[in-house]
């Protein structure tokens, strides 16, 4: 019966590596392979080890609800930043970007998406920099260089942040790193990747380019003070939440929620004292969170379930033990392997797969901080940037820019390879002197 829930596991994960193939959401795959691996496990395994039905009704809930922590918090962020992105609060990106050298606006472009992904995260970031690149660069090809320096700034970005990433969230949410230990640590090795891979993207961008002007808003769009408003308790609230963790010891996705509350309670206040504001709808809050992309919030749900079941049934923690001897219980090594499969495969279930596998420990490598956590966390997100599909800022701007997986495996996989590459080493020159 295991046997059949691992092959049903790698079929399911076939589909969402092929999902540009199949023309088919990731989400679809992910529900079905969660709950066929559940159904497997209740009806198959669980009976074979003495499980009872009570006790496999227990353990699915348990995992039910580690994984609506991790959901619950990206739903929230996600409002946040509509809520944020409607009311203009992002306007101030346009004007700080603009400029005539495509060379400049490559730097500013690779700077803002790396400071912006770290405070929000990076699919959100890919969105709102490709949105604006829209309104700066007319030239599609030019687009789609910038497009690709977004996805490995971004990446970058999310790596050092335990907010800017699904899988930094993950590891932060579990406790395998602290909000101060992740960023000293990664911070630099993160810079290091970026600013080496934008040196590298240069050699697509010369001359200069047409400065276009702004849009002009619409009739009763948000003024200038309450756009700033917005934006102050948007970003504010998402830079608040480890604070607020700190502070109360409670999960993650209650201060994102306390934000999201907090935002929400100042849109309805300014809706119920400006009626034009009233009017447009599209900048209600309850219309705002049609625009939340339920998808991906599915896809999260079911390879996060499902892996649980590779942990539960003892596979993940074989697999675990088969890698450390195979490597010598090399932690670069590891989790340098991950990060280049993570290019191939999504980083979610990779990282959630590694968390089970290994337990953290009160002090080593395994312990809160610890070599290998931080290694993971660096490597899952950066590497993903190796290839178009390896991460969420990637498919997002694959989709947006009508980007080819081709086209960016000729022009930016090295890139991203030789910005990996560079920020392990500058992580490895970090624990040998520090």
């Amino acid at each position: 019966m295991v046997t059949a829930i691992v092959i049903f596991f790698v079929l399911g994960y076939l589909c969402i590596a092929l999902e540009s193939v199949f023309k088919i959401n990731k989400a679809v795959p992910a529900l079905l392979m969660c709950v066929v691996c559940w159904t497997l496990y209740s009806t198959g395994y669980a009976p074979q080890a003495g499980i009872d039905s009570a006790e496999v009704s227990g353990q699915l809930l348990e995992h039910l609800g580690d994984t609506c922590e991790i959901l619950f918090f990206l739903m929230g962020a996600m409002t946040i930043v509509e809520i944020v992105d409607a009311n203009g609060g992002f306007f101030f990106v346009h004007d700080a970007l603009a400029t005539t050298s495509k060379r400049k606006l490559l730097w500013r472009i690779t700077f803002m998406a790396f400071i912006l992904s770290a405070i929000l995260d990076n699919l959100t970031t890919s969105i709102v920099m490709i949105m604006v690149l829209r309104k700066l660069v007319a030239d599609s090809n030019d687009r789609m260089v910038f497009g690709g320096m977004v996805i490995i700034a971004a990446n970058a970005g999310g790596a050092f942040s335990p907010i800017g990433d699904v899988t930094t969230i993950m590891l932060w949410i579990r406790g395998m790193i602290s909000t101060q230990g992740v960023i000293s640590q990664l911070i630099l090795p993160s810079i290091v990747s970026v600013v080496v891979a934008a040196f590298c993207a240069q050699i697509y961008l010369k001359g200069e380019l047409k400065l276009t002007e702004r849009e002009p808003e619409a009739p009763g769009a948000v003024g200038s003070s309450d756009r700033m408003l917005i934006l102050c308790l948007g970003v504010g609230g998402l830079i608040f939440v480890p604070i607020f963790r700190m502070l109360t010891g409670l999960a993650p996705f209650m201060g994102i929620l306390l934000a999201l509350g907090v935002l929400w309670f100042v849109s309805e206040y300014r809706c119920t004292r400006n009626a034009l504001f009233c009017e447009n709808s599209n900048l209600k809050v309850t219309s705002l969170l049609a625009r939340i992309d339920m998808a991906t919030i599915l896809f999260f749900l079911g390879i996060l379930m499902s892996v649980a079941t590779l942990q539960l049934t003892g596979v993940l923690n074989s697999f675990g033990i088969w890698l450390n001897e195979v490597s010598h219980n090399n932690h670069y090594l590891v989790t340098g392997v991950i990060g280049v499969v993570s290019s191939i495969v999504d980083n979610v279930p990779l990282v959630a797969g590694c968390m089970d596998m290994y337990a953290i420990a009160p002090a080593g490598d395994f312990a809160q901080d610890g070599l290998f956590w931080q290694l993971l966390a660096y490597c899952a997100g950066v590497g993903g940037s190796m290839l178009i599909i390896g991460s969420a800022a990637g498919v997002v701007v694959m989709g947006l820019e009508k980007i080819s997986f081709g086209w960016y495996l000729r022009r930016f996989t090295w890139i991203a390879f030789v910005g990996y590459i560079s920020g392990i080493g500058v992580y490895a020159l970090e624990t040998f002197f520090f």
